[in-house]
């Protein structure tokens, strides 16, 4: 420790603190952390890859938008070959499985994927054990993946709330479960439009249609109405039946607090 002169001011007790290395965060104490040198490397490898490959943002945009999709398009790939093995039953749980959802046999309880993905193996042995219930709901399942989906021809419940690759043409194909489907859960799916709920008319054994928070859906009110009419023996919810119905002039409320002009 030392003092310092600095004109006629004195300042006192400059201490000296040696840099200390946390073995994972860099350098500390010395101006903020200081990037560890293999950190560093892969940095600038990454900054020479993009530099290297994109001109612009739009580029760059495209290229992680492309990536995404090759995801997508992988956890969406064709499970129909373990129907031969296993039968429709397990290879249509299995898919569902991997994407994160939970199944129901018949007469078995929920199987579902711990937080790591694994799940039990058990539901191999149900070979002959029809799924009745899918709870499918965030899963990544787009117009492809239904082929795996549509393998449980006895399916009774399924939830695709929140799906956001679950759109109209996803729900032209839903036609197959017609003499089974009971329950359909399309809530907070952001693709889903008034065209694709007009797809559902096939599946006229249907009792139960959740269509709350349908941002693509540009008059909910009107939209249950005529899946109502649509659908007879089914209850729509989710929607307010005057939400998005527009009031004419004459049907205006009067505000009969306000004073009569004379």
């Amino acid at each position: 420790m030392w003092d310092l002169v600095l004109g006629d001011r004195r300042i006192n007790s400059l201490r000296l603190v040696a840099p200390m290395w946390n073995g994972t965060r860099g350098i500390h104490r010395l101006g903020g952390a200081v990037v560890p040198e293999g950190n560093q490397k892969k940095e600038r490898k990454m900054l020479q890859f993009l530099n290297n490959h994109f001109y612009d943002v739009e580029a760059l945009r495209g290229y992680l938008l492309q990536r995404e999709m090759s995801k997508v398009h992988l956890k969406n790939r064709s499970f129909t070959w373990l129907e031969e093995q296993h039968g429709p039953y397990s290879a249509g749980a299995f898919f569902i499985l991997k994407q994160g959802g939970a199944v129901k046999f018949r007469d078995k309880e929920w199987i579902r994927p711990d937080k790591y993905g694994h799940f039990s193996p058990e539901f191999w042995n149900f070979r002959e054990v029809p799924v009745e219930a899918v709870d499918a709901s965030d899963c990544e399942i787009n117009y492809e993946g239904l082929d795996n989906l549509l393998l449980l021809k006895e399916l009774q419940s399924l939830s695709l709330q929140r799906c956001p690759h679950v759109d109209d043409w996803c729900l032209s194909r839903l036609y197959p479960l017609a003499d089974s489907l009971q329950e359909l859960s399309l809530a907070g799916c952001p693709r889903v439009s008034e065209r694709g709920l007009a797809c559902l008319h096939h599946l006229q054994n249907l009792r139960r249609l959740d269509i709350s928070d349908l941002p693509a859906v540009s008059n909910p009110g009107l939209t249950q109405i005529l899946v109502e009419e649509m659908l007879p023996n089914c209850q729509v919810v989710g929607v307010d039946w005057a939400e998005g119905l527009k009031l004419g002039p004459e049907e205006q409320p009067q505000d009969t607090a306000s004073p009569v002009p004379a």
